[in-house]
C-alpha cells in the first residue's frame, strides 16, 4: 500500500467515526452551469466523498445483449484519456484515490472518496472516466473473464441462483426479468461499441444526481461539478421501460441442486417508494420479516420449530414496479414445511393486522436506529442519495421518524391489505426439496 493511500485510509477510519447526529446541515448548491447537488459541509478532517447516480441501470440494457451496464461498471476505471488501465490504475494509487462503479436495475452509480490536497487531480480521473474511456481489447477481454467466472460461480450459489431465477419468473418477458449481470451468450456479444453506445445514452445531467458530504464548499462544490460533469450532454437518450407488475395466481418453481439444503426466495407485489402507504408497509415488513430475531417469521419458523436458521422478508420498491421479497434457507426435507408457515403467516396478518405492542415496539426500534444510518460520513452520502434518487425531498431526513410515529394499526392492516397476497406468491426453491412439486 503506498503511502498515500494509507493516509487515505487512515482519514476514512477518522472520517467515519464523525456523528453529525442532528446538527447535520443538508445544503441544496447549484453550479454556475445549473447542475445541482445536496451537501453536508464537514471540515474537520480533510476529506471528500462524492456519491452520485444515472437514472436508468440494466434496464436500458439492449434487449439481445444483457449484462452491459454491468460490464460498464467494471470498466470505467480501466483507463480514459491517454492513460491506460495500468496507468490510471498507477495514479488512482499515487494520489490516493478510491473510485467505484456498480449497477441496479434502474439506476447506474458512482463513488469517489479522496484526500482534499488531490481534489482536482481526482476529479480529473474521474471526468476522463466518465467523458473518455478508452475500452480497450485487453482491459475489455479482462473484465469479461471476471464477469464470466461470476455467473459460473452464480449457477453453483443456491442463494443466487434462486433469486436470479425468480426476477425471470415473474417478469416474463419485461426487463426486470433479464439478469443485470447478462449470460454468458451475451457477455461474448459486448464490446468497445456498445459499452461506448450505453455510456452516450445514458451518461447525461438530465437524470444525475449528485451529493457530496465532507471537506468542500458550497463555492468549492459548485466549479466541482461543472469541472467535472459539464461535458457530459444536457439530456439523457433513454428507452422508455414499460410499468408491470409480478405475476399473478401464485408460481412454485424447483431448480436441482444436489445440495443438502435448499434454499427458496419467495415474493409477490409491492408497493411504490412514493405510495402514500409506503411507511406503513415498511413497518409492516418490519414486524413480518425485517425486524431480525423479533419479527414473526423468525419467531413462527425458527424460534418455535427450529426449521431454518434464517428467514427474513423486505420491500423492494423500483422505478416501474414494486415487490415484497422474502428467502429462507433450511433442510431439504423442512423446506416444504416452512414454506407452509410462511404463507399461513401472511394470511394471517392480511386478514388480522398487527398488534399495538407490536407496532409500538417496531416504532420505537425504527426511529431509535434511523440515526445510525447516518453515523458516518460514507453512510450520509449513501443514504442521501438513496433519498434524492427515489424523490423523497430534502426535508425528509428530518421528518421521516415522525411521519412512522403517526402511523396506526388500521394504517398497517389497509397496507396489507394492497400487497399481502398469498395466493399470489411467486417461489422458486433451489435445491432438492422433500414434498414440493412446481406449479404455475
Amino acid at each position: 500500500m503506498s503511502a498515500g493511500m494509507l493516509a487515505l485510509v487512515t482519514l476514512v477510519i477518522l472520517f467515519s467515526s464523525m456523528r453529525p447526529g442532528n446538527a447535520m446541515d443538508i445544503k441544496q448548491v447549484k453550479s454556475p452551469g445549473g447542475i445541482e447537488a445536496w451537501l453536508v459541509e464537514s471540515r474537520q478532517v480533510p476529506l471528500l466523498a462524492l456519491r452520485f447516480a444515472f437514472t436508468g441501470g440494466s434496464s436500458q440494457d439492449p434487449a439481445d445483449k444483457s449484462g452491459v451496464a454491468h460490464f460498464l461498471s467494471g470498466m470505467l476505471d480501466e483507463g480514459a484519456g491517454d492513460l491506460d488501465a495500468a496507468e490510471f490504475q498507477e495514479r488512482m494509487e499515487d494520489i490516493a484515490m478510491r473510485m467505484k462503479f456498480d449497477d441496479s436495475r434502474d439506476t447506474f452509480y458512482g463513488t469517489v472518496q479522496t484526500l482534499t490536497k488531490n481534489r482536482d487531480d481526482a476529479m480529473g480521473l474521474l471526468k476522463l472516466a466518465l467523458t473518455k474511456p478508452r475500452f480497450d481489447e485487453d482491459a475489455i477481454d479482462r473484465v469479461r473473464r471476471q464477469l464470466l467466472a461470476s455467473l459460473a460461480y452464480e449457477a453453483k450459489s443456491p442463494d443466487r441462483l434462486a433469486a436470479r431465477k425468480w426476477f425471470e419468473t415473474a417478469f416474463k418477458d419485461h426487463a426486470y426479468g433479464t439478469s443485470p449481470r447478462g449470460t454468458e451468450a451475451s457477455l461474448q456479444q459486448i464490446g468497445s461499441a456498445e459499452l461506448e453506445a450505453f455510456r452516450k445514452k445514458n451518461f447525461a445531467k438530465s437524470n444525475l444526481k449528485i451529493v457530496a458530504v465532507g471537506d468542500i464548499t458550497e463555492a468549492e462544490l459548485g466549479k466541482l461539478l461543472d469541472d467535472v460533469f459539464g461535458d457530459l450532454p444536457e439530456k439523457a437518450q433513454l428507452e422508455k421501460v414499460a410499468e408491470t407488475k409480478p405475476a399473478r395466481g401464485g408460481r412454485l418453481e424447483v431448480v436441482e441442486m444436489d445440495v443438502p439444503q435448499s434454499v427458496a426466495v419467495f415474493g409477490m407485489g409491492g408497493l411504490k417508494r412514493k405510495d402514500p402507504d409506503f411507511l406503513a408497509a415498511f413497518v409492516l415488513n418490519h414486524i413480518i420479516g425485517g425486524g431480525g430475531f423479533s419479527a414473526i417469521l423468525m419467531e413462527e419458523v425458527r424460534e418455535k420449530r427450529g426449521l431454518a436458521y434464517s428467514v427474513y422478508s423486505y420491500l423492494n420498491p423500483m422505478d416501474h414496479s414494486a415487490i415484497y421479497m422474502g428467502s429462507v434457507a433450511t433442510k431439504n426435507d423442512a423446506i416444504a414445511e416452512s414454506l407452509d408457515i410462511i404463507r399461513s403467516e401472511l394470511m394471517k396478518i392480511a386478514e388480522e393486522g398487527v398488534t399495538e405492542e407490536s407496532l409500538k415496539n417496531a416504532k420505537s426500534y425504527l426511529s431509535g436506529s434511523y440515526a445510525l444510518r447516518f453515523d458516518t460520513n460514507s453512510k450520509i452520502a449513501s443514504q442521501l442519495l438513496g433519498i434524492l434518487v427515489e424523490d423523497m425531498g430534502i426535508e425528509y431526513v428530518k421528518d421521516r421518524n415522525a411521519l412512522i410515529e403517526a402511523l396506526s394499526v388500521d394504517d398497517l392492516k389497509r397496507a396489507a391489505a394492497r400487497f399481502l397476497t398469498p395466493e399470489d406468491l411467486i417461489v422458486v426453491v433451489v435445491g432438492k426439496p422433500k414434498g414440493l412439486a412446481p406449479k404455475g
